[in-house]
């Protein structure tokens, strides 16, 4: 079962590298639907799984200035405090019998929130919440920031496309490479965060861990070097289509 665990972290790995998203989003629902894992340690292992494949992106992206870093601090006021408010209420939660299915509920909800975000501005025109002339939207980069922080400690999915969707709305001009580096730069230290309150909970498969890490290296590689060859007019249409597809399996 070990070969199969990391060809599921190279699936992950090559999705990453052709669309820039999708590690988390089809790595969860991967585990819990066809290997069994209990959603409760797929969304904890995936979480610090997303955090180890995406620590090398913020180096790279931080020396070629692609990183927003004001923006960065806002995401974190609100998805931070988010974030460890959530994983109290899990640890209450814990005792409940629903306890799988709010996982799964949950993850689900997720999905549905990332396919949109997928899909967001395929058409040319930006999904934005603020016009060009107006000011960076402090407030409200933190209420969306704690939004993700929420969702990707319940589901391990959103810190990629929905992180990249909500710096778009927010920040229609900023450049893309500038978009890509501040949402990894803020994805890093929330999966890190959110990954070890569920390794407090006992959530964490460290074996599964290891061998979806050992997948997802020569994924990545290979994915980035097809990146320029798949049109991401096709390739994001897909996945949000695949992911709509999960998510009805998961709600209903």
């Amino acid at each position: 079962m070990e070969w199969a665990y990391a060809v599921s972290g190279l699936v992950g790995g090559f999705l990453v590298g052709v669309t820039g998203v999708g590690g988390g989003s089809l790595m969860t629902p991967l585990l819990v639907m066809v290997f069994g894992i209990a959603p409760a340690t797929a969304v904890g292992t995936d979480l610090l799984y997303a955090a180890a494949t995406k620590a090398s992106g913020v180096w790279v992206h931080s020396r070629k200035g692609n990183v927003d870093w004001k923006a960065v601090r806002l995401l974190i006021l609100g998805s931070a405090p988010a974030s460890l408010l959530t994983l109290v209420l899990l640890r209450e939660f814990k005792s409940l019998h629903t306890y799988d299915a709010f996982f799964r509920y949950g993850l689900g909800i997720a999905l549905v929130f990332t396919a949109a975000a997928l899909l967001c501005g395929l058409r040319g025109q930006p999904c934005t919440l603020q016009p060009d002339h107006a000011p960076r939207p402090a407030g409200l980069t933190i209420a969306l920031g704690a939004l993700i922080g929420i969702l990707v400690t319940i589901s391990s999915v959103g810190a990629g496309a929905l992180g990249t969707a909500v710096l778009i709305a927010l920040y229609p001009k900023m450049p893309i490479s500038r978009i890509v580096g501040t949402d990894i730069a803020h994805a890093v230290p929330l999966t890190l965060l959110a990954g070890l309150g569920h390794l407090s909970l006992g959530h964490v498969n460290t074996g599964l861990l290891i061998n979806l890490l050992l997948g997802s290296i020569p994924g990545i590689w290979l994915g980035s070097h097809l990146n320029a060859h798949i049109p991401e007019k096709l390739s994001r249409p897909l996945l949000a289509i695949l992911l709509l597809l999960i998510a009805a399996k998961l709600l209903f």
